[in-house]
Formats: C-alpha cells, structure tokens, sequence
C-alpha cells in the first residue's frame, strides 16, 4: 500500500518568541504537516519550543528531529515527553537518534561514547522510555494516550534492527558522518539502507513510515546546472549522481514533485522533512502533491 504524503519543517534557527510564533503559524499556513525541532547546542530547547508551537498552531503534530540519546536520562526524558504530549493535546512525535557531535559533548560535559555504546544508550533509552510511560503514575494526564508515535533516525545495521523492533517512523538521513564530516552517500547505497531495514522488519505486521531528510530544495528551470553547481562543494559525486540523489529536491516544481512521488514508489518515502531555510521554496511542492 502506498501511503500519502506527509510533510514537516525542521525550524533550526534560534528566535524570540514572537518570530517563533510566525515561524510557525507560516508552517501550517503552507501545509506542513509537522513541525520539528533538532537537539542541538545552539538551536532552541526541544520541548518548550514544541509546546510554543503547539500553542500557536491547531492542525500540525509537534515533533523532536532527533534528540540525542546521549544527552538524556531516560526517566528525566519520560517526563518530559509526558508532559510535553500533555501540554501539547496529544499532538507529539518522539524522534530519538544516537548522536554524533562530539564537540557538543565536550562542551555538555557529557562522555562522547563510542558507536557503540552510544547505540547501547539509544537501545536502553527505548526500552526505559517505553517501560516508565505505560505506567500511568508517570503521566500528567490521566487520560493521556501512552504510546506517543516514536521515530528512531539512524543509518547503521544496529540502529535499523532497533527501529524495525520499536518505531513507528524510521528516519534516514542518506548521508554518513564521521570525523571528516558528514558525506552524502549514493541513490544505491540509501536504498540498500532501506532494503536492510525491511529485511530486519520482515516480521512485523506492518512497515513503518519511512522518513527522508531533504538537505536542499531548488526551484530551478537548469536541473543540470544546479547539480554542477553542487558537485563543486562534493566533489565524489558525478552530476548524474547528485541528479538522482533522494535528498537533493532539485528542478521546476512539477519536476520536484516527480522525483518525490518516484522516490516514494522506489525507496518507500512518504515523510519528507525539509530544513527551516527552505520552507517558503518547498511550499508549492506540497500544494502539488497534497493529497496524493
């Protein structure tokens, strides 16, 4: 079954509060589904960035993209969800992720573990999480759903088995970050990624939502010249391959909306997040898509 579209911003600038609030009202106004907030030093707090949304918006869910697994205790973390789920009227979506910067770390004060045991921490995380909210003593509503959705984000064969047993969204990002930075990698390698994630999902009854970040959106009639103008910044990539990448939305809008619609037939993404910065650009892509 294809499913429909889904679309969310992910707001990364710091603001005060009446910017905030245009910010988010401007989101719904073009049709966002969701409005998402990452987990990094620099940018707004998670969750009471969320709740000022909430309090502005009435149609889009509210959602962490992604928390840093290790900058939380799980039962510091369940309260927080909990009351943010509340505050929010149920509007909440969890995005949990393993973390990868270590000079926030450093500047947290928080030990930057190493692959793996920062997967460790997000496995426990999950299970702590799960644990502590099916137990009513820890919410705030005693009406509250305690199964707010959870997104797991990741690229690697630990964090794909972990989301295929738990999530409800699987978020990819289709790049690798290492200590040289982050690389875009290949359309083939992604969908080897997603293949990986549905063989460890095969048991399931359902498949979860597949969630793609889309790094950059550009309306443009010279597909071609806007890809040599991006291979110049990454240059282990060809232009046809930059052309074909899933996470690039490069072209006329009609032709974005395509390539979306071709990337969910292929990949299985129906959740695209695209970055705070091109929110207007990607507005007439959903209004093409909407509904379909």
């Amino acid at each position: 079954m294809v499913r429909p579209f889904r679309f969310a911003v992910n707001m990364l600038t710091p603001t005060g509060g009446e910017e905030w609030a245009q910010q988010c009202r401007r989101a719904e106004e073009l049709g966002y589904d969701v409005i998402q907030v990452p987990d990094h030093l620099g940018m707004v707090a998670p969750f009471p960035a969320l709740v000022a949304a909430a309090a502005v918006t009435e149609r889009p869910r509210l959602g962490t993209f992604v928390l840093n697994a290790g900058f939380w205790n799980p039962t510091l973390l369940a309260r927080e969800v909990a009351t943010t789920d509340a505050l929010t009227g149920g509007r909440l979506e969890l995005g949990l992720g393993a973390g990868y910067i270590e000079e926030e770390h450093d500047l947290a004060g928080i030990p930057f573990l190493s692959p793996g045991g920062r997967v460790d921490h997000l496995a426990y995380t999950v299970r702590e999480l799960d644990r502590i909210l099916r137990d009513e003593t820890h919410r705030p509503s005693p009406v509250q759903d305690p199964r707010t959705p959870l997104l797991i984000a990741g690229n690697g064969d630990r964090v794909l088995r972990l989301a295929a047993q738990h999530a409800d969204v699987v978020a990819f990002a289709g790049a690798t970050s290492g200590k040289d930075g982050s690389r875009l990698i290949t359309a083939e390698a992604l969908e080897e990624r997603v293949r990986t994630y549905r063989r460890f999902a095969a048991e399931r009854a359902a498949e979860a939502e597949l969630n793609l970040l889309i790094h950059q959106v550009v309306v443009t009639d010279d597909r071609h010249a806007a890809a040599r103008e991006f291979v110049r910044h990454s240059p282990y990539l060809t232009e046809d391959q930059v052309l074909e990448l899933p996470v690039l939305a490069i072209g006329t809008v009609q032709q974005i909306a395509e390539q979306l619609r071709a990337n969910r037939e292929r990949y299985g993404f129906s959740y695209l997040t695209v970055l705070h910065p091109h929110l207007e650009e990607f507005g007439p892509v959903i209004e093409e898509l909407r509904g379909s």
